[in-house]
């Protein structure tokens, strides 16, 4: 069977969901908040749990119900969606003692929004196919942007029925949904983007920062070069950022950190050494120990602003 692909133009309604479906989420932090919202708004009923309860009040606030704990939240969920941000907390999540796997019933899909390694999401997605239930796993790009305008980029792993089941709600939550294949693609798929991620946003910063040295103005430079073959969403997107002084997170480094440290054990997996994925990964390390481990992905323009 060929890879669902699903493709949302703005002139699409956004409404898909045929009824309302029982959804968990846990995890509602910058992406995971915005995607919960648009749940929400799309009519489904969704029980939430995060670690801060205080963090998801306004999602409460807007008719989603509290669970205590991961377990308690797929109590009775058709769909059981997680965006947590690093591999010990998804760990927690699905194989803890109060974790989402204890409470999974047959016919549940359990859908992984998060970056974790490809060997996790095939522990899942077997664990969970020995309960009579399906995973897949759908890591999102698109960052904090992408989450508020429902434009995600979704790269999806996991057997075909249990994707096209999943659709009604991950079309709520990404414009670009591309099926990738069996468990753990999706998560390759997303080394893939964070590689590229990484790569543009350090190409970016250290641009503007040669910009500035050499006395150009650097609003008409991005007017030049967003234009052109440089074009970029690092430029479109993160580069008014720097320029305005605002390393707020969209995207947090220290997760950036974590993704390239998957990538380069996942490479060396595969049996290939990646130089770019070190040296992208050197720099985001320096940037944590900086002490900018919690700045958006565009903090590496510090990195020489105050060196």
């Amino acid at each position: 069977m060929p890879p669902v692909t699903a493709e949302r133009s703005d002139a699409e309604p956004t409404n898909r969901v045929s009824a309302p479906s029982r959804i968990a989420f846990v995890g509602t932090g910058i992406m995971g908040s915005s995607m919960v919202g648009h749940l929400l708004r799309a009519g489904h009923a969704v029980r939430v749990h995060t670690r801060t309860r205080a963090r998801a009040q306004p999602l409460l606030d807007a008719g989603a119900t509290w669970a205590d704990s991961p377990a308690e939240a797929a109590e009775g969920a058709d769909v059981v969606c997680s965006n947590v941000g690093m591999p010990a907390e998804a760990e927690e999540v699905y194989f803890g003692p109060r974790g989402v796997l204890g409470a999974v019933r047959p016919g549940q899909i359990l859908v992984d929004f998060g970056t974790s390694p490809p060997s996790f999401a095939r522990r899942v997605a077997e664990a969970a196919a020995a309960k009579g239930a399906s995973a897949i796993d759908a890591p999102v790009s698109g960052g904090d942007v992408g989450a508020r305008n429902a434009t995600l980029s979704i790269m999806v792993g996991g057997e075909p029925e249990a994707v096209a089941r999943a659709m009604p709600v991950l079309s709520r939550l990404g414009k670009t949904i591309v099926h990738q294949g069996g468990a753990g693609s999706g998560q390759r798929t997303k080394i893939v983007n964070q590689i590229l991620v990484a790569a543009n946003t350090l190409g970016m910063c250290e641009a503007l920062h040669f910009a500035a040295k050499a006395g150009l103005d650097t609003q008409k430079v991005l007017a030049a070069v967003g234009g052109g073959a440089a074009a970029s969403w690092s430029i479109q997107v993160l580069a008014p950022r720097v320029l305005n002084g605002d390393f707020d997170p969209g995207f947090i480094v220290e997760h950036l950190v974590k993704d390239l440290r998957i990538a380069r054990d996942d490479a060396r997996e595969l049996g290939e050494f990646m130089p770019l994925i070190e040296l992208c990964l050197a720099r985001y390390e320096d940037l944590v120990a900086a002490g900018h481990g919690r700045k958006g992905t565009q903090g590496a323009y510090l990195l020489y602003r105050d060196r």
